[in-house]
């Protein structure tokens, strides 16, 4: 799913990439982007959506250009697997049913320790399953929605049976990004390494993710060759611009061959049939 062309030189992949990283128990998500900048020499690192300190698993790195397109990431829904522990003896087909009384839209305070305003937000919960129960330990598994407090979620099924808290927590997906793909710190570095002092780039090639991954996410749209370099200046999109079909989306990703030009937003039809304007730009990569 994640497979996008990826022929460019080292140099030009760690400008413009995401890395998929497995993150470990103990340093912040910030600590992490620190760690992986400093691999990479790179003078930008930003992650796609906070993991507390103690929480291990998917967190998607951008480095340099890529940083820009962190807002069209964050946001999407992510996959838990998890432990909590019951403050009471409750049965486990007890258990199930309480937390199916949790799956659709829910209203969530966020902790008192999150950054954000404790205002009370509404969030989906598509899925909040009990994997076992062994004594008071219960394994889950949750696929919600982004921005969703998962110990607050815990903590709030605790109060419908008698108390339980969050004991152990793995994030396994966030968007289109999968455990099954991640890498951790040490492969990273290691990958980096042999790339650098015996110029073996197969490992490091297998971690880089080129930044036109963007069109996984948002639909992609492409524009003929004479219109790249206007549209890279910064004119809107036009219909004679267009080497295909518009897709039926309000954001759209503009590419001139395999060259990522950027970000669009469809605005209403202005203009003429000859200068026709379908959209403006949002985001550039110039």
């Amino acid at each position: 799913m994640l497979k996008v062309q990826n022929t460019k030189p080292i140099d030009e992949l760690i400008n413009f990439c995401i890395i998929n990283v497995d993150k470990p128990i103990g340093p912040t998500s910030f600590k992490v982007c620190d760690i992986v900048r400093e691999i990479f020499c790179a003078k930008k690192a930003g992650h796609f959506g906070t993991l507390d300190p103690k929480v291990t698993g998917v967190l998607p790195v951008a480095l340099n250009r890529a940083c820009r397109l962190s807002k069209y990431f964050i946001g999407h829904y992510k996959e838990y697997v998890g432990k909590m522990y019951l403050h009471s003896d409750i049965k486990e087909k007890e258990l199930i049913e309480c937390a199916k009384s949790f799956v659709g839209k829910i209203m969530q305070k966020p902790p008192v320790k999150s950054r954000v305003k404790r205002i009370l937000r509404e969030r989906e919960v598509k899925e909040f399953q009990i994997v076992r129960k062994i004594g008071r330990i219960a394994e889950f598994k949750c696929y919600v929605q982004g921005g969703t407090y998962i110990r607050k979620l815990i903590s709030d099924l605790g109060e419908k049976i008698g108390g339980a808290h969050m004991i152990e927590l793995r994030r396994t997906k966030a968007g289109i990004f999968s455990i099954k793909n991640s890498h951790k710190i040490e492969e990273i570095k290691e990958a980096f390494k042999k790339w650098k002092e015996k110029n073996d780039e197969k490992e490091l090639r297998k971690i880089l993710i080129p930044g036109e991954i963007i069109q996984k996410v948002i639909n992609k749209v492409k524009v003929k060759k004479d219109a790249c370099n206007g549209l890279l200046n910064g004119r809107p999109l036009m219909i004679k611009d267009l080497d295909g079909k518009i897709p039926d989306s309000e954001l759209i990703c503009v590419f001139c061959k395999e060259k990522f030009i950027g970000i669009y937003r469809k605005i209403e039809n202005q203009g003429t049939k000859e200068d026709y304007i379908l959209a403006k730009p949002e985001l550039v990569l110039n």
